[in-house]
C-alpha cells in the first residue's frame, strides 16, 4: 500500500511535466469518481473512516475547504482567529497521495471524499454548524452528494443559512488563452494541460460571473482574470524564516530555484542562462525540488539569491518565504501586477525584475553591487510583516465578506 501512495505522490508532483494524456488518468478520481480509475483509486488508495469538521464555540464559525493548497487553508484560518475574538475557523483539506504534508484541521483522502456517501453525509451534517463556508478553487466540498456541482452546493448551503464566498488560487482561473497575451514567457500552450486547464477556468470564471458572491484572490496577478474580486494574500509564518545571516559576504554566493514545477516556473530556462556565471566561480548554482516544507527554511536560509519563477509573472509563497529569510529574490513579475501591489498596499515588490534572456546580467548586477543587493534583501521582511503575515489577508476576508454578510442572529 505504501509503494502504491508512493507512486501516486511520484506523479502528481511532476503532472505539469508529463503528456496530457498521463495528466489526464491523473486527474480521472477527482474528475469521475464513479469511472473505472476512480473505484480503483478508491478501493486501493480510500477505504477506512475519515474524521469530520468540528465548528468552532464562537459567534462566528468560518469553514474552509477543500484544497489548503501550501497550507494556506489553515493560515488564513489562524488569520482569522487572531484577528477577531468572536471569529473561530477551521479548514478542511482534501489530501492527494504522495503530496506534501501541510497543516489542517481535518484531513480526508481523495479517494474518500470523493466516493464515500457516508463521510460526505456527515461533512454535511457538521458544515451546518457553521456561518460562513469559504469555498477554495471552485472545488466541490462534499464529493457527490450534490452531483458534485459547486453551484449545488452554495445552493444547499444558502438555504441551510450559511454565508458562502470563494477564494481562487491560481490555475483554476488563469486563462491560458489570456495569459499567453500577457508575456511572451507564458507557460501556455507548452504546458500539457493548456486545454483541460482552459476549460476548467472558463468555467469556473463563469460560475464566479454568474454567482457574483464575495470573490478572493491569493495573488494579484489573478485580479487579471477575475477583476471584481479582492486579494487576500498568502500567510506565511516569517519566523521560521527569519535569519541573521546577511547576503553576499565575501564566500561564493550561492543561487538557488526551487522548483515545484519546471514548465509553470521556467527552470528549464534558468541553468543555461547562469552556466557561465557557474563556469566562472562567480556563483554556484542548485535547482531544489522534491523538499518538504520542514526543509525549507534551512535550504533558503543557506542561499544568497533565490530565484523564483520566470513564466506565471507574479509571486507566491516560496518568494514569501524568501524574502521572509532576507535573502535576494529575483523572477518575472508583469508590470501590471506590479502595479496591482503598489495600490492596494501602497509598498514596492521587492523582487528583482528578470526574465529568462536577462536573468545573467541581472544576477552579474547584483554581484557587481552587493551593498544595492543586501538593501533589496533586507527589505523583504518588512514586506512580508506588512502583506503577508495574515494580518491583512484576515482583514481582507473580514471587510469584503465576513463583516458585511452580518452576525448570526441574537450575536
Amino acid at each position: 500500500m505504501a509503494g502504491l501512495h508512493d507512486i501516486a505522490g511520484w506523479l502528481v508532483r511532476r503532472r505539469s511535466s508529463l503528456p496530457a494524456w498521463a495528466t489526464r488518468i491523473i486527474d480521472a478520481p477527482a474528475r469521475n469518481p464513479d469511472g473505472l480509475i476512480g473505484r480503483l483509486a478508491y478501493r486501493i488508495l480510500g477505504g477506512g473512516g475519515a474524521a469530520n469538521t468540528s465548528a468552532p464555540d464562537t459567534a462566528v464559525r468560518v469553514y474552509i475547504a477543500p484544497t489548503n493548497y501550501s497550507g494556506q487553508g489553515f493560515l488564513w484560518a489562524r488569520a482569522l482567529e487572531r484577528a477577531q475574538s468572536d471569529v473561530g475557523a477551521r479548514n478542511m483539506a482534501v489530501d492527494i497521495p504522495g503530496g506534501f504534508a501541510f497543516p489542517a484541521d481535518t484531513t480526508v483522502p481523495i479517494a474518500v471524499n470523493s466516493a464515500s456517501a457516508e463521510w460526505q453525509r456527515a461533512e454535511w451534517e457538521a458544515v451546518q454548524a457553521f456561518t460562513h463556508v469559504l469555498i477554495e478553487a471552485e472545488r466541490p466540498i462534499f464529493g457527490g452528494l450534490f452531483g458534485r456541482r459547486v453551484l449545488a452546493e452554495v445552493e444547499a448551503l444558502e438555504k441551510a443559512g450559511l454565508s458562502v464566498a470563494f477564494l481562487s488560487h491560481g490555475t483554476d482561473i488563469r486563462s491560458p488563452r489570456a495569459h499567453a497575451a500577457l508575456t511572451p514567457w507564458s507557460p501556455y500552450p507548452e504546458d500539457p494541460r493548456t486545454e483541460t486547464l482552459q476549460a476548467d477556468a472558463d468555467e469556473n470564471i463563469a460560475l464566479l460571473d454568474t454567482l457574483r458572491r464575495p470573490t478572493f484572490v491569493s495573488t494579484p496577478d489573478l485580479l487579471l482574470d477575475v477583476p471584481w474580486a479582492r486579494w487576500c494574500p498568502v500567510v506565511v509564518d516569517a519566523e521560521r524564516f527569519a535569519q541573521d545571516r546577511s547576503v553576499l559576504l565575501g564566500q561564493t554566493p550561492r543561487v538557488i530555484h526551487i522548483s515545484s514545477s519546471a514548465v509553470q516556473k521556467g527552470s528549464h530556462h534558468i541553468a543555461p542562462a547562469l552556466q557561465p556565471l557557474v563556469d566562472d566561480r562567480a556563483i554556484s548554482y542548485d535547482l531544489v525540488t522534491g523538499v518538504s516544507s520542514a526543509e525549507m527554511p534551512a535550504i533558503i536560509g543557506g542561499a544568497d539569491i533565490v530565484l523564483d519563477q520566470f513564466r506565471i509573472g507574479s509571486y507566491g509563497v516560496a518568494a514569501c518565504e524568501a524574502m521572509a529569510a532576507g535573502r535576494i529574490v529575483v523572477g518575472h513579475v508583469l508590470p501590471e501586477v506590479r502595479e496591482l501591489i503598489h495600490a492596494d498596499t501602497g509598498l514596492e515588490l521587492p523582487i528583482v525584475e528578470a526574465t529568462p534572456d536577462t536573468l545573467r546580467d541581472v544576477v552579474s548586477g547584483l554581484l557587481a553591487d552587493p551593498d544595492r543587493a543586501r538593501a533589496i534583501a533586507e527589505s523583504g521582511p518588512g514586506y512580508v510583516q506588512a502583506v503577508h503575515s495574515g494580518a491583512r489577508s484576515a482583514a481582507v476576508l473580514l471587510d469584503g465578506w465576513i463583516d458585511r454578510s452580518g452576525r448570526p442572529d441574537g450575536d
